[in-house]
């Protein structure tokens, strides 16, 4: 049963495993670096839907759907999907799954949902609440620019520090304690808020939040970095990775090359003009659905540190000239069931 031990922080004693994923993604994911990692990849931007925010909710049904089909699944097997997306009410989430039958929770944690979902498909499925739980989430180019920026018609620059928000979706199938990868401990984090007031520099207004819930599961949990083959940030960029690493080295701790991030993993920044790296809660999940999760069943890493981040921003706050808040969630994944 889980075991709460303070800061938020929760230990998962019967290691609950994630028994199988999903991924999909776009024509330009499917380009970068990963591409071949992801179950499906679309040469359609509109997944053959007539909007963007259509075509989000059928991006989201190929990675849970991949998923399903990986590990055997029947849909009807399903206990709860806890699902979200960056669209308002999370819309991309909630349209996806309204065939669907499954109990529905949609969350909003922005790009730290997929850690959210998680966490807490992971906690239900430890303290034996619902046999099978998904997490589920995912992020659109188009949808995205249209609701927090500009249309892409528009023709808007973008600045140096500016992200590209990944077309990706993925879905992480948490049940009994039955193989890798298992889930060791979650931390839930606090809203941090630098007072970074520019949205096109989400990085920044994230690293703060990432440094706290990553110091926080280290000391309650007892770890150090060392502990851990990866420590798996989404979607810092490469900005806020810097600046993660620099408050770290500030307590004379120093990640190193146990640090790596989504947003620097999915693109090819050489390559392709994404400036600071990727974003959007799609893909942190198709990185670790894609990629991650089959190294870990595979024993090819042995203990990830998986700490999603969000800019919990608002177009009117912003406009409004609020600062943007940040918040990171832990999980910790793992090949070994020993607590």
């Amino acid at each position: 049963m889980s075991r709460y031990i303070g800061n938020g922080t929760v230990l998962l004693e019967s290691t609950p495993s994630v028994v199988s994923y999903g991924s999909a993604a776009g024509k330009m994911e499917g380009e970068g670096p990963l591409g071949s990692c992801f179950d499906y990849v679309s040469e359609d931007s509109a997944f053959g839907e007539n909007t963007w925010e259509k075509a989000e909710s059928r991006l989201q049904q190929h990675a849970f759907e991949q998923a399903l089909i990986r590990g055997n699944i029947a849909e009807s097997s399903i206990s709860f999907v806890f699902a979200g997306d960056l669209l308002n009410q999370c819309t991309g989430s909630a349209y996806s799954m309204r065939n669907n039958g499954a109990r529905f929770i949609g969350l909003y944690g922005a790009c730290s949902t997929m850690a959210e979902s998680l966490a807490l498909a992971s906690v239900f499925a430890d303290s034996g609440i619902g046999s099978l739980n998904a997490a589920l989430t995912s992020s659109h180019f188009c949808s995205a620019e249209r609701q927090f920026r500009f249309p892409e018609t528009y023709g808007g620059q973008r600045t140096p520090t500016a992200q590209w928000t990944a077309t990706a979706s993925g879905c992480a199938i948490v049940g009994a304690h039955s193989g890798p990868p298992y889930v060791k401990a979650v931390t839930i984090g606090t809203v941090k808020d630098m007072g970074i007031k520019d949205a096109n520099n989400m990085g920044a207004a994230m690293a703060p939040a990432a440094y706290d819930s990553i110091k926080t599961h280290l000391d309650t949990a007892g770890k150090a970095p060392e502990d851990f083959d990866l420590i798996l940030t989404g979607d810092l960029g490469f900005v806020g990775s810097d600046l993660l690493n620099d408050l770290f080295l500030q307590d004379g701790v120093k990640l190193g090359n146990r640090h790596n991030d989504c947003g620097m993993m999915i693109f090819d920044r050489e390559k392709q003009d994404v400036h600071a790296g990727g974003s959007g809660c799609g893909c942190s999940a198709s990185v670790l659905c894609g990629h991650i999760l089959p190294m870990i069943r595979s024993g090819e890493l042995k203990n990830v540190l998986f700490t999603a981040t969000g800019a919990l921003m608002s177009t009117t706050l912003v406009q409004q000239g609020e600062s943007i808040p940040g918040i990171a969630h832990c999980v910790h994944l793992s090949f070994d069931d020993s607590l």
